[in-house]
């Protein structure tokens, strides 16, 4: 399709997963494009929303596995927006938090095309709070720090800081990592102790969490298998999820029964 009229590029962010929580700006303007570029993390049900009679491509990385480099990415968007199509690059989560969004962006900019970011809740924020974990909580929490653990060439995190700063730290991209982190932050001087909690495939049907101390953060990783995608959770906010947690809760109560009947 092509015609003499611009075309534009809506950068949208999907959420983390489950259909029912994408914007309904998002909603709107996938079934209005004319191309749809998708990650890896855009999930299948998400992607059956998409029309029918619109060509779909997929453009994700996931580990040692880039589809398309990201300059040539960069580089297809504005190709196609130029040839007049209503271009929808959809993303996981928020376009703008790990997501490459603002590199997408400025080209898109620096190109003098017509661009427009359509925000998706992140997953830090819909994968903690469907796993009953607060991201801040008075007297536990009164902040958040998002990190990815993973860089394009290396990675450059404060540990000190991270340990001694009393937030709840969210890890992206850090299953593969999980020794790095644990280890960091217990060379910083946070406590071994401090509640973990590994959510895999969060705001999805078949999410898991995997809750324990990050001193055992390497272990709780292999012995249950985790995939990606996953969150790694560290702060005493994780503590709350038994109780805010409806089929954790459910589960403790079993325990406490099965053990009271003992």
């Amino acid at each position: 399709m092509s015609n003499s009229k611009p075309g534009k590029v809506w950068l949208v962010g999907a959420g983390p997963g489950d259909p029912d929580l994408l914007t309904v700006k998002a909603l709107r303007v996938i079934q209005n494009a004319d191309l749809v570029l998708f990650d890896n993390l855009v999930s299948q049900e998400i992607r059956a929303l998409f029309p029918k009679s619109v060509p779909a491509f997929y453009v994700g990385k996931c580990k040692d596995n880039h589809s398309i480099a990201q300059k040539d990415l960069n580089s297809l968007l504005v190709k196609k927006a130029a040839k007049g199509l209503n271009v929808v690059r959809i993303k996981g989560g928020d376009p703008f938090v790990f997501g490459r969004g603002g590199e997408e962006l400025l080209t898109l900019i620096k190109a003098g095309v017509d661009a427009e970011v359509v925000p998706g809740i992140t997953s830090a924020s819909g994968c903690t709070t469907a796993a009953g974990i607060p991201l801040t909580h008075r007297g536990l929490a009164q902040g958040c720090t998002f990190v990815t653990a993973h860089a394009e060439t290396e990675l450059s995190v404060d540990w000190n800081a991270l340990a001694q700063i009393n937030h709840t730290l969210v890890f992206y991209m850090g299953v593969s990592r999980a020794e790095m982190i644990a280890s960091n932050l217990l060379k910083a001087g946070l406590s071994a102790a401090t509640p973990v909690a590994i959510i895999e495939n969060g705001c999805r049907e078949n999410q898991r969490e995997v809750i324990g101390q990050i001193k055992d953060l390497v272990s709780l990783v292999a012995n249950n298998n985790v995939q990606s995608p996953a969150l790694i959770v560290v702060g005493e906010v994780v503590s709350l999820a038994n109780e805010l947690n409806p089929e954790l809760r459910a589960a403790v109560s079993a325990e406490t029964l099965n053990q009271h009947v003992a």
